[in-house]
């Protein structure tokens, strides 16, 4: 039967159907799509709710290393060797770290305002005294850089100059870098662009010694981790990077410019105007040279060196008081310096010429250990030579106070022991003490604060969702 139209009860149900069918699924679209864009909105929401947590755990990542950083440069958890200003006290404490620690010899002498004021001298072998010999290793680079200095004072030397102005036995190897840009200033200060990681071992007694030349093409007495070429691997002036080659260099140097060998030119330029009557780079007075020791208390090589200049000082703690003292005003008017040097130009030593985390570590052939509350830098010098060589001398310009540590028998106990009077004398806590001995403490603690944060974190941002 058919209606009006034409159309058969089955079409008409066909596309009624049709019409259902299309609404039906348009509706399911729309609802799809609304639920997708809730799907997005809530993921959006939730991946901002995560970047804000990873964000605020690195703030307190950042503000938790700055507190730990902080804490340790001012030493919350060291406890002072002793009271402010009790030397006798502070020497106490040394005496008994030496007993405890070491099998070999020692000399401490401690500076108030210029002048001795406690000493200890003790040995596990023949006795040592003020006129003991030590060999003062990397010490040695302090006094080569008066040397230096001296020459710069009387206009044979220009600190900004290219050191290969001054030389004709030796020259620095070609490189990608400017050698033009290796000048005195740089060489000093460890900027020089050196990759040579010396670090000489030295050489055992009946051993030829080879020439400065040979040394610097290619040391054959290199300590583990240098590769014993001094040569330019990274830009000069760019970074601070120290150098045995450096000082090898500037020994070479001194030669070219004074045309004596480097040990004559050091006696006459530093050792004769101070009274340094016993010290030398070469040939030590064997009566008065201490024993060697290793960490275990036995006896050791005496290793001697073609690097002079970097290793090779031989000193007494007499000559080494008489050094530190020269850096303060002495008796009857006598000027810092006593005439090697100006007062300005220990000033100009004592500037900042490189820096490391941001901190200045370097001067011109001295270490800036921390701030002295003055303007100014506790300032001065470590050494440590295989087997178990440690030394330093460090001072305080604005007190006229210091310490001496020479000893053997222990590779880190004159540096523990310095770095130690710096904490007491300053409040701060060298960057050196703290790589060599807090290192792990600081590790530990800033790890389990980095786990608490992280932990803590991501619990609450749990909670949020």
């Amino acid at each position: 039967m058919r209606d009006t139209f034409g159309y058969g009860r089955y079409s008409i149900c066909t596309e009624e159907n049709w019409i259902r069918e299309s609404y039906r699924i348009a509706s399911d679209l729309v609802a799809r799509n609304r639920m997708a864009m809730r799907v997005t909105a809530m993921t959006g929401r939730r991946m901002r709710r995560l970047a804000g947590t990873i964000l605020f755990a690195a703030v307190l990542l950042v503000v938790w290393t700055a507190i730990v950083g902080g804490g340790a440069r001012e030493g919350w958890w060291r406890a002072m060797p002793a009271a402010k200003g009790d030397t006798a006290g502070f020497l106490r404490w040394a005496e008994a770290r030496y007993a405890a620690e070491s099998q070999g010899n020692i000399a401490i002498v401690l500076l108030d305002r210029g002048h001795v004021a406690e000493t200890f001298y003790a040995s596990h072998g023949r006795p040592v005294d003020s006129k003991s010999l030590f060999q003062v290793a990397s010490m040695s680079k302090w006094i080569t850089a008066w040397g230096v200095m001296a020459l710069v004072e009387q206009h044979r030397i220009d600190l900004d100059a290219p050191v290969s102005r001054y030389l004709t036995r030796w020259h620095l190897p070609p490189s990608e870098f400017d050698n033009n840009a290796v000048t005195v200033r740089r060489l000093l200060a460890h900027t020089a662009g050196l990759t040579d990681g010396l670090g000489f071992r030295g050489f055992e007694p009946g051993q030829t010694l080879p020439s400065v030349e040979q040394e610097l093409t290619r040391a054959t007495d290199t300590l583990p981790g240098a590769n014993g070429i001094t040569q330019v691997g990274a830009s000069p002036g760019t970074s601070w990077r120290y150098s045995g080659g450096g000082y090898l260099l500037l020994q070479l140097l001194v030669e070219e410019v004074t045309h004596e060998p480097f040990n004559d030119a050091m006696h006459r330029l530093v050792f004769q105007p101070l009274e340094m009557k016993a010290s030398t780079f070469v040939d030590p007075d064997p009566a008065h040279l201490v024993d060697f020791y290793d960490a275990g208390g036995s006896k050791a090589v005496h290793y001697k060196f073609a690097a002079l200049a970097a290793a090779s000082l031989y000193t007494s703690a007499e000559d080494m008081t008489r050094f530190i003292a020269a850096q303060f005003p002495g008796e009857n008017g006598a000027p810092p310096g006593r005439g090697v040097l100006s007062p300005a130009m220990l000033e100009t030593m004592r500037r900042p010429q490189a820096f490391l985390f941001g901190i200045p570590v370097w001067g011109l052939g001295e270490t800036l250990y921390v701030p002295n509350g003055a303007g100014s830098y506790v300032v001065g010098h470590d050494g440590n030579n295989y087997p178990a060589i440690n030394t330093t001398a460090r001072i305080d310009p604005a007190t006229g106070d210091g310490i001496l540590v020479l000893e053997t028998g222990n590779a880190t106990l004159a540096r523990e022991i310095g770095g130690e009077w710096t904490y007491w004398q300053t409040g701060v806590v060298g960057l050196d003490t703290l790589v060599m001995f807090d290192l792990h403490r600081i590790l530990i603690i800033l790890a389990s604060g980095a786990f608490a944060i992280l932990i803590g974190s991501f619990a609450w941002h749990r909670r949020r969702r």
